[in-house]
């Protein structure tokens, strides 16, 4: 579906084949001498049939459209090399997108298959096998005329004048658009709409990522923003209310990790089994692959900030990284 959202502004719905997500919300930013094209979607025969139709409906000229890549995620990048014209800048952030083209090389995904070792997932029977990847399946391959992106930089489009704003936590690099004369905010998947953006801890002793993303949505709250256009579901209107909707899920998920570490030390695995998920599929035991693995990132995170708060300790064994209350 395509839909004008703003002059000039067209919100594209990219269908996610077999995945809750359902669709990603692409938007062309039509110009004069170039226009822009943020996200697209995974690199599937659905995704690109409909990018495909939207191009054709909208008159897009590819040769002319730049690509603005809010994050890694393959939804959001996946088609990044199968769009992109020999004169498209793609911009991004270095960080997410050096980690785009790392992971072109098998090497890269060694870091997921330690995740599944000290999360507890392998001790849980969970299959280590990573090519059922989102990442893997559906990711761009190697594209050119990358463009790093950083905090403040500006990106002209017609008559609007956007501002890269950098908000680290559902991934190192992501980053909004801010157009401070419209009050609009393009912000992937920082902001979502009824569903909460996925924050996960692949590297323990890293970052603190559940911090960082909280920091994140307080930068965003200091800016004057009417309307939000996010990477999934529908337009927010209300950013600061919203906002304080996502920072009460995240303190209410905190609390949950922290009563459930009362019954004793655990792992990532073990918590996310017994934490409270709104998905249609009820049991964790029934979660498809990907699933288990990305509610058990969010698990992860969850304790680790709460270790970097003091409010738990860590313990190492041969089968996984163990957490317990300070209590």
């Amino acid at each position: 579906m395509i839909e004008q959202v703003w002059p000039n502004i067209y919100k594209i719905e990219i269908p996610l084949p077999g995945n809750p997500l359902r669709f990603t919300n692409s938007y062309y930013i039509h110009g004069i001498d170039r226009s822009l094209l943020v996200d697209n979607g995974f690199n599937c025969e659905e995704s690109r049939s409909v990018m495909n139709e939207a191009i054709y409906t909208l008159g897009i000229d590819m040769t002319k459209t730049d690509l603005f890549i809010t994050h890694l995620h393959a939804d959001h990048s996946g088609m990044t090399e199968y769009l992109a014209s020999p004169t498209s800048r793609v911009f991004m952030s270095y960080e997410d997108g050096t980690a785009v083209l790392a992971s072109q090389n098998i090497n890269y995904w060694e870091k997921l298959n330690d995740f599944m070792q000290f999360s507890g997932l392998i001790k849980a029977g969970v299959e280590n096998n990573t090519e059922q990847h989102p990442g893997r399946l559906y990711g761009t391959a190697y594209f050119k005329n990358l463009t790093p992106v950083k905090e403040f930089d500006h990106i002209v489009v017609g008559d609007y004048s956007f501002q890269c704003i950098m908000t680290p936590g559902h991934t190192e690099g992501h980053v909004c658009l801010y157009e401070p004369i419209h009050h609009l905010l393009l912000c992937g998947d920082t902001i979502l709409g009824k569903i909460t953006p996925n924050i996960s801890l692949w590297e323990i002793g890293k970052v603190d990522v559940l911090g960082q993303y909280l920091q994140s949505l307080d930068k965003i709250e200091r800016f004057a923003v009417d309307v939000v256009l996010p990477g999934h579901r529908h337009i927010i209107y209300d950013c600061r209310e919203r906002i304080q909707q996502l920072k009460a899920h995240h303190q209410k998920r905190l609390d949950e990790v922290l009563c459930l570490l009362r019954y004793g030390s655990t792992n990532a695995t073990d918590i996310a089994r017994k934490m409270n998920w709104d998905l249609s599929i009820k049991k964790w035991d029934e979660f498809p692959w990907a699933q288990k693995l990305f509610s058990t990132g969010e698990a992860m995170s969850h304790l680790y900030n709460l270790y970097r708060q003091g409010q738990t300790l860590i313990t190492k064994s041969n089968d996984g990284i163990y957490y317990f209350d300070q209590i």
